[in-house]
């Protein structure tokens, strides 16, 4: 089912709309199983941090099981409505936040911040941006003390005032002050439930106070002509999301 007139309104509003249970129990099951396999056998305390900032069990990124979460359900038809054309999707980030009973400490909450922009691990010249965020539930999180990302609807527009007047290429901070000072809305969810989220909306990750890891697969999806406009696309929200922008011409009566 393509977005509705009020999911796209709710998107150009917000900057994000989920679509719950749009992954099938199957192919959630299958995905889950290989990442709960991978963090049982493969797992080390001291490689948590390492793996946040990148992205966990990387040999599982381009499995099969894991791309058609994103490539063999409806997430692509919603990621075409939004930005008219797409670049291929070859590989998925997966984010876990482990149970603070089994690593405590080794992974703080992460601070508001726009993926790709003056990211802590990279150089602050260096951009690695892209359109759209489609995030994949693949736990249950019924609170926002399970680990839950938290967003801030309607962010899109803050930063995009910010990296066009404020901001500047080498600059590190990741965010403005007002909108650090937000503790953003908790993505609640189930397995199979997706979240479609501009790449402008500021988010953070909050830690995992219950017994069981929290798993999301993520996919950054492009418009083609994102890197060759990398900074414009932060000053301008809409310049990857044609379809958010056209306003049909009247109909001239010629007679």
């Amino acid at each position: 089912m393509p977005l509705t007139a009020e999911e796209r309104e709710t998107f150009k509003r917000d900057g994000a709309v989920i679509r719950r249970g749009l992954v099938s129990t199957e192919l959630a099951r299958r995905a889950t199983l290989l990442i709960e396999t991978w963090y049982r056998d493969h797992l080390k305390a001291d490689e948590v941090p390492a793996y946040n900032q990148r992205t966990f069990a990387p040999e599982l990124g381009s499995h099969p099981d894991i791309l058609a979460l994103y490539g063999e359900t409806d997430a692509v038809k919603l990621a075409g409505d939004l930005l008219g054309d797409t670049s291929p999707v070859t590989t998925a980030q997966i984010q876990i936040r482990v149970p603070e009973t089994e690593f405590p400490g080794v992974q703080p909450e992460k601070a508001m911040h726009v993926d790709g922009v003056s990211c802590p691990h990279l150089d602050p010249q260096e951009l690695r941006t892209f359109s759209l965020l489609v995030g994949v539930v693949l736990s249950d999180v019924t609170s926002a003390q399970d680990g839950a990302l938290h967003y801030q609807p309607g962010g899109h527009h803050t930063m995009a005032d910010w990296f066009g007047t404020a901001w500047s290429l080498g600059m590190t901070e990741q965010v403005p002050p007002e909108v650090d000072r937000e503790q953003g809305v908790p993505l609640l969810g189930a397995p199979g439930d997706v979240l479609l989220m501009h790449h402008l909306v500021p988010h953070s990750v909050g830690r995992n106070f219950t017994p069981f890891p929290r798993v999301m697969a993520y996919f950054r999806i492009s418009h083609p002509d994102h890197p060759r406009r990398r900074l414009e696309a932060l000053r301008d929200p809409w310049l990857d999301y044609p379809s958010m922008t056209f306003i049909p011409q009247p109909v001239v009566d010629k007679e």
